[in-house]
């Protein structure tokens, strides 16, 4: 990792964390109307989201629609594993302290998924994101049978930036959201 990623990540997590409950909430919900705008989540039955950790932009509100089927995913080693999830079921803190659904509950398969919403530190303009640094996700969207998938990165405005560090194991979104756009890269 780069210590550009590593000291922009500590600067905009800062950013993130300095937030209000209220701002954070409000910009969570600005975050959500988007998404119900785009054609790539109304035309989607199974969707890939995250449970806000860290003050993420809290996708909550989207997870009453039950028109869709929504996964989750667990932490297994160096993998996400995605588990279905309903609205209202347990979930458990996992190995980072993010809440994740049973280890025991349905499994979701590649082929099942029609998009995926993927938290981040932040997103640029090309669709590249910075994470937590773990590779969870660049390790996903690399494997062949998740590259076909549609992605959108999650952040809120001030982590929408005009360009990132990117290293060569770096995978590039679809789209990005935040609270006052949606834009797709391809």
């Amino acid at each position: 990792m780069t210590n550009d990623k590593k000291q922009l990540r500590q600067r905009l997590l800062k950013q993130r964390q300095a937030m209000t409950k209220d701002d954070g909430r409000e910009k969570s919900d600005r975050v959500c109307t988007q998404l119900q705008s785009s054609p790539l989540l109304t035309q989607a039955k199974t969707i890939l989201a995250y449970f806000s950790f860290r003050q993420e932009p809290d996708l909550n509100p989207l997870f009453t629609d039950t028109q869709y089927c929504w996964g989750l995913p667990r932490c297994v080693g160096k993998s996400l594993l995605w588990h279905s999830w309903k609205s209202g079921e347990a979930l458990k803190a996992g190995a980072y302290g993010i809440f994740e659904p049973d280890a025991n509950s349905p499994t979701l398969e590649p082929n099942d998924v029609d998009l995926i919403l993927v938290p981040a530190v932040a997103c640029d303009r090309r669709g590249y994101r910075l994470g937590y640094g773990g590779g969870f996700y660049d390790r996903l969207l690399s494997a062949a049978e998740w590259t076909s998938k549609p992605t959108i990165g999650i952040v809120f405005d001030f982590a929408f930036l005009p360009q990132l560090p990117i290293d060569g194991w770096d995978q590039p979104l679809n789209g990005v959201c935040t609270e006052t756009e949606l834009i797709m890269m391809v």
